[in-house]
């Protein structure tokens, strides 16, 4: 691949005409995707109409449905298939396809951002709150959608389904309607899906880059053509770019291009590329929730201290916790033979929350000695900046526990292809041997950038090894069972 630079003026304002071009037979085939892509923009909107109704659909219609029987497969009742289809296919398969398409999935299929959008285009369209832009925001609605996800069990009831998902795409529409102009702001600043796609198509292989490259940063605007605020002649990073193609136009000298990259590339230069704390902390943030959903359905520790909680409240007469709550607070289902308390809702917030801030501490611990190390050796930049650079080598390895730990039907699925569950743990297990094998590789290349010696790297490469071996522990139940 070969990069030519040149500078250039634009009034004031100091610009580079950036042409980077790899292969010919790469070229050729990302040309060909933006001739398609532009000529055929305007017949989105249906496809995004064809994607609402059959969300609808998996929303809504098993509501109406009789109860599927006990042995029911995806093939033999529609709940099953929707369930399946939510689980087992969308879930996982849209967080790998951020390594081979990045963040497509939000703009070219995605029906909430597509229905936002329009709930806009006819709605009040005022300024966007600061509370909205905060970068905060869509890390507390993932850990929401999340342990709410838990408690009224989003994976086993189609009633909980109806809840999460259309209670987000009504949040999604409303959002839409109220602020921005003609934006997506439920994409770029609320969606805890897409702050996840987000995070993890920095590790993809397709990246648009701007034809005309301005100096100073990465930047926030809302005037341009970028539904997600994005100053395209400034974009530097991948993550709030869901691949609308508005801004590839073949034909003209400015916008963005399409170029294909290793995946990895940009968390191997991420200093070039915009780092933040806040997408750190969703790192460390996401696993750690992530996780806690899934132990406390197979921990006996978790039974026992349940059981221990609950005698301590009976012994002070709170009564109440063996009552049930409200069925969107929590999993109100006597007819499935499930039925939680509000000490069951209590139990499972509180150890997925528990969960949550014990493995950030250590993923942080972890990282920041990962960068003072880095400092005793010679790393440039201060502690601070070599903690977020080095934060970035987590992103498969939170990837691949996000896919294993909640993408578990993808896995039951190889069942069918006469796989036994030993032969399924083995995938997984490789499946994570691999995402801590590159992990280790992208702290390898920071620690490059930042200006550490090969033969001194192993030092500050230990407690980044550690910490997603702990992850792997962690998981081990997921991948092999108790």
């Amino acid at each position: 691949m070969s990069t030519e630079i040149k500078s250039v003026g634009l009034g004031d304002i100091p610009v580079r005409v950036v042409s980077t071009r790899g292969s010919t037979k790469r070229a050729n085939l990302t040309a060909a995707i933006e001739m398609f892509m532009a000529r055929h923009r305007s017949r989105l909107m249906w496809l995004h109409s064809v994607m609402f109704l059959g969300f609808l659909a998996l929303l809504f219609l098993p509501l109406v449905l009789s109860e599927p029987p006990e042995h029911a497969t995806p093939l033999s009742h529609f709940t099953s298939f929707a369930n399946y289809i939510m689980w087992g296919v969308w879930f996982p398969l849209v967080f790998l396809s951020v390594i081979f398409t990045g963040r497509s999935w939000c703009g070219l299929l995605c029906p909430m951002g597509a229905a936002s959008e329009y709930a806009n285009k006819h709605g009040l369209q005022r300024t966007i709150p600061a509370w909205v832009r905060w970068p905060g925001t869509p890390i507390v609605s993932f850990l929401i959608i999340t342990v709410l996800g838990q408690t009224i069990g989003v994976r086993d009831h189609p009633e909980a389904i109806a809840i999460i998902f259309g209670g987000t795409l009504a949040a999604a529409i409303l959002l839409g309607f109220m602020f921005g102009r003609m934006k997506r702001a439920w994409c770029r600043h609320m969606c805890p899906i897409g702050l996840l796609l987000g995070v993890f198509s920095r590790l993809g292989a397709v990246q648009f880059w701007p034809k005309i490259k301005r100096h100073g940063g990465d930047a926030y605007i809302e005037k341009g053509i970028c539904p997600t605020m994005i100053d395209i002649n400034r974009k530097e990073e991948s993550r709030h770019c869901i691949e609308c193609f508005r801004c590839v136009n073949p034909k003209s000298r400015g916008g963005l291009f399409l170029r294909l990259r290793h995946p990895g590339e940009e968390v191997e230069q991420i200093r070039d590329h915009n780092p933040n704390l806040a997408e750190v902390w969703f790192l460390f943030i996401g696993t750690g929730a992530a996780l806690g959903g899934f132990l406390w359905l197979v921990l006996p520790f978790y039974k026992l201290l349940r059981q221990r909680v609950g005698e301590w409240f009976i012994e002070q007469g709170l009564y109440w916790v063996g009552e049930s709550g409200p069925v969107w607070l929590m999993s109100v289902h006597p007819e499935r033979r499930e039925v939680f308390l509000w000490l069951d809702f209590i139990m499972i917030v509180g150890f997925m929350l528990a969960c949550t801030v014990a493995l950030a501490a250590i993923l942080s611990a972890t990282t920041a000695l990962s960068a003072y190390f880095a400092g005793k050796m010679g790393a440039d930049l201060n502690l601070r900046k070599r903690f977020v650079e080095l934060g970035y080598q987590y992103a498969p390895v939170a990837m691949v526990s996000l896919i294993i730990g909640l993408g578990g039907e993808l896995f039951d699925s190889m069942q069918y292809l006469g796989l036994g569950d030993r032969d399924i743990g083995y995938v997984k297990g490789m499946l994570f041997v691999g995402s801590l094998l590159w992990s280790i590789h992208l702290g390898n290349r920071i620690l490059a950038r930042q200006g550490v010696i090969t033969t001194k790297r192993w030092l500050a490469l230990v407690p980044g090894l550690f910490g997603s071996a702990l992850v792997g522990l962690a998981w081990w139940p997921a991948i092999f069972g108790l």
